[in-house]
C-alpha cells in the first residue's frame, strides 16, 4: 500500500482482509492514510483531528442545552439572535451527521476497527441514533411557524429534541472518568454539579412554559404572587422560577411559590419524585467518594492499632516497636510505588520490560554485575522486587539464613557485627549502587552481617534461588561475577580501617568463608570458579557410541547412556572405555566440534565418542 502525505482530515484506508484491520487497531495513528486505489476515505475516530471536533460540538450541545428550554419557557424569548445561532449550530450538528457515515468503529464481537464504508453506513442507519440525530438537527418548531404563520404552542416542544444531544457529554465524562490522567474524585464531582444544574434549570423552563401558556395567569404559581409578569423582563420571570426550582430540589420549600392549578401540582408532585431520586444519586456518589479517598487511611490507622496491640500484648522491646511502626507506615505511603501486585496481573513479557526500565541501569552499576551481558541483566530483574525501608529498620540480621542479597538504589544502610559482649561494632556504609547480603548468598552461609538502614532507604531484592538459577547457565557470566566478587574480597584486605576489620571478620571468625576466600584469593583459575558455579553438584551429559555425519546429525542416533561429567578428559575416556568396550580416540559435540578441554562441556550436553 503506497504512503500519502498525511491531510487535515484523518482518514484510513479501507482495509477487506481481518488482519489488515487488526493491525489498524494495534497502531491507532494519530492520521490515517489515502487508498487511492479504493477511492474511499474513512475517519479514524481516534485521530486527534476527530477527538477535536468532538470537544468543539461538546461546547455547542453545552449551549442546546440551556438555549433550548429558556426559548421554550417564554416565546419572547425567543429573540432574532437566539433563533440564527441555533441554526447555525443545526448546520455543525447536520455536518457531523455526515461526517458520521465515514467514521470507522470498533467491532463487539472481535474488537477490531471495522473501515468498510458500506457496513459503517448500513449500521449507522439502522440504529436508532441516526432518526433521532435528524430530528433533533431539523428546526421543525421554526419551519411550522413559517409555514403556517402561527405561534408555536405545543410545537414548542419539538426544541427539546436538541437535548438527545446530551449523550455526547455524557460519553464524554465516561471517557474521563477512565482517564488517569484526571482525578477521578474532580470529574466525578462536577459531573454531579452539571446534572444538578441542568436539573434546576429544565425544570424552572417547564414551569415557567406552564405559567405562560395557562389561560388564566392569575391562576399560576406566579401570576397569584405577580400581576401582569407578562409584562416583566424575561431574567426577572426566569429567576423566579429557577428560585421556585432549587427550593423545592432543596426540600425547603417556603410556600411564597407554589402552584395553584391542576397541571402545576401534577409537576410538582413529579419533580419532587426525580428530587428523591437525584438526592439519592448525589448523595450515594458523594459518599462513594468520601469513602473511597479515605479507605486507604482508614487501612493505616487499622494496621498502626494491630502493631502496637501486638507489641504491647507480647512486651517486645521499645526499638522493634518503633521499626514495626515505621515499616507499617512506610509501606502505606510507598504503596503507589510499589505496587507489586498490579505488576504480578501483568504479562511476563510486560512485567520484565517495566522491571528493565526502572532497575536496569541500576544493577549494571553494581560492581557484582559489571561486565557482564545484557541477557544476565536482564534475566536478574525480571524476577526482582523493590522495597523500601525506613530509618533504623533492620534489612538482614546477623547469623540469619542466607535468602537473599539486595542492591542499594537510593539511601544508605550501615553494617554492623555483633561482639563478643553484645555490643554492637559499626563495620561500613553501603550507598546507592551498593550491595548487602551477597556474601552470605554466593559462600551459602548465614549472613556474616547485621544490615541496617541508616535513613528512608529503597532497595530491589534478589533471591538466592534465582541469583543462582540466572548465572549457573551462563557460564561466561558466571566467571565474570564471581571474578568480581574475588576482586571486591581482596580489596577489602588494602583499604581503610573498617574495611580491615571486615576482612578480620570474615577471614578470622569463620572458617567456610577463610577456605572459600583463600581458594578464590590464592587460585582465580576457571576451574575454581566453575566449582562454585556447579556447587550444587555435577554435570549429567549423554553419551553415543556411533559419531554424527558431515552434516553434524547422527544419521541413526542411539539413546545413548546419562552419566556424570568427571573433571578430567582422561577420566572421561576411560568411562567411555568402560562403556562402550573400545577405547576412544576423540570425543565429538553433536555439531561435529571436537572437545579438548572438560570446561567447554556444559550440562546437558550430547557426546559422541570416535572409536
Amino acid at each position: 500500500m503506497t504512503r500519502h502525505s498525511r491531510t487535515s482530515v484523518a482518514i484510513l484506508p479501507v482495509m477487506m482482509s481481518p488482519a489488515m484491520a487488526a493491525r489498524s487497531e494495534l497502531l491507532r495513528s494519530a492520521f490515517g492514510e489515502a487508498s487511492p486505489s479504493l477511492g474511499w476515505f474513512v475517519v479514524n475516530p481516534h485521530s486527534c483531528s476527530y477527538r477535536w471536533w468532538h470537544m468543539f460540538l461538546i461546547m455547542l450541545v453545552l449551549y442546546s442545552a440551556w438555549a433550548s428550554p429558556f426559548e421554550l419557557s417564554m416565546e419572547k424569548a425567543a429573540s432574532i439572535a437566539l433563533v440564527v445561532t441555533d441554526l447555525v449550530i443545526d448546520v455543525f450538528f447536520a455536518i457531523d451527521i455526515a461526517i458520521s457515515f465515514f467514521v470507522a468503529y470498533h467491532d463487539a464481537s472481535t474488537g477490531l476497527l471495522v473501515t468498510d464504508r458500506r457496513k459503517i453506513t448500513t449500521r449507522y442507519l439502522k440504529r436508532p441514533c441516526f432518526a433521532l440525530d435528524v430530528a433533533s438537527t431539523i428546526p421543525l418548531q421554526i419551519i411550522y411557524q413559517l409555514v403556517t404563520g402561527k405561534r408555536q404552542g405545543l410545537w414548542g416542544l419539538l426544541n427539546l429534541l436538541r437535548l438527545w444531544r446530551l449523550r455526547r457529554v455524557s460519553k464524554l465524562f465516561a471517557r474521563v472518568e477512565k482517564d488517569i490522567r484526571f482525578s477521578y474524585l474532580w470529574t466525578r464531582l462536577i459531573k454531579l454539579l452539571c446534572v444538578t444544574l441542568f436539573a434546576l434549570h429544565f425544570a424552572a423552563c417547564i414551569y415557567l412554559w406552564m405559567a405562560f401558556n395557562y389561560k388564566i395567569k392569575e391562576l399560576t404559581w406566579i401570576g397569584s404572587q405577580i400581576h401582569s409578569f407578562k409584562d416583566r423582563s424575561v431574567w426577572f420571570c426566569y429567576t423566579c422560577a429557577v428560585y421556585w426550582s432549587i427550593t423545592t430540589l432543596a426540600t425547603v420549600g417556603y410556600g411564597d411559590l407554589h402552584a395553584t392549578n391542576i397541571g402545576e401540582m401534577l409537576f410538582s408532585i413529579a419533580f419532587m419524585l426525580f428530587n428523591m431520586g437525584l438526592t439519592s444519586y448525589i448523595i450515594g456518589n458523594i459518599t462513594n467518594l468520601v469513602v473511597h479517598e479515605a479507605s486507604n487511611t482508614f487501612k493505616m490507622r487499622d494496621m498502626v492499632q494491630r502493631v502496637s496491640e501486638f507489641g504491647s500484648m507480647n512486651r517486645l522491646p521499645e526499638a522493634m516497636r518503633e521499626q514495626m511502626l515505621a515499616s507499617v507506615q512506610l509501606r502505606f505511603r510507598t504503596e503507589e510505588q510499589l505496587q507489586q501486585e498490579v505488576l504480578s496481573e501483568l504479562p511476563k513479557a510486560v512485567r520484565s520490560g517495566v522491571m528493565k526500565h526502572l532497575f536496569k541501569s541500576a544493577v549494571e552499576s553494581c560492581y557484582l554485575f559489571q561486565g557482564v551481558s545484557d541477557s544476565l541483566i536482564v534475566q536478574l530483574v525480571a524476577e526482582m522486587k523493590a522495597e523500601f525501608f525506613p530509618q533504623k529498620a533492620n534489612v538482614i540480621l546477623e547469623n540469619e539464613t542466607s535468602t537473599d542479597c539486595y542492591i542499594i538504589i537510593s539511601g544508605e544502610v550501615e553494617a554492623l557485627t555483633t561482639l563478643a559482649d553484645g555490643t554492637e561494632k559499626h563495620v561500613m556504609r553501603i550507598g546507592p549502587q551498593g550491595m548487602a547480603g551477597e556474601i552470605g548468598v554466593l559462600f551459602s552461609i548465614p549472613q556474616p552481617f547485621t544490615i541496617r538502614s541508616r535513613r528512608l532507604t529503597q532497595v530491589v531484592r534478589i533471591s538466592h534461588t534465582h541469583l543462582l538459577q540466572t548465572v549457573r547457565p551462563n557460564t561466561a557470566d558466571g566467571y565474570i561475577v564471581f571474578s568480581n566478587f574475588i576482586q571486591y574480597l581482596e580489596s577489602l584486605k588494602v583499604q581503610t580501617k573498617e574495611a580491615a576489620f571486615i576482612s578480620g571478620h570474615l577471614w578470622n571468625g569463620n572458617s567456610t568463608v577463610l577456605g572459600r576466600a583463600t581458594e578464590f584469593a590464592v587460585d582465580e583459575s576457571k576451574e575454581a570458579a566453575h566449582k562454585m558455579l556447579q556447587c550444587k553438584g555435577p554435570k549429567r551429559v549423554v553419551i553415543h557410541e556411533q559419531l554424527p555425519n558431515e552434516t553434524g546429525t547422527a544419521l541413526h542416533p542411539s539413546p545413548g547412556k546419562l552419566v556424570l561429567l568427571p573433571d578430567s578428559m582422561q577420566e572421561l575416556m576411560k568411562l567411555s572405555e568402560k562403556k562402550f568396550g573400545k577405547a576412544a580416540r576423540g570425543i565429538l559435540t553433536v555439531e561435529g566440534a571436537e572437545v579438548e578441554d572438560i570446561e567447554v562441556i556444559r550440562d546437558g550436553d550430547h557426546l559422541f565418542f570416535s572409536l
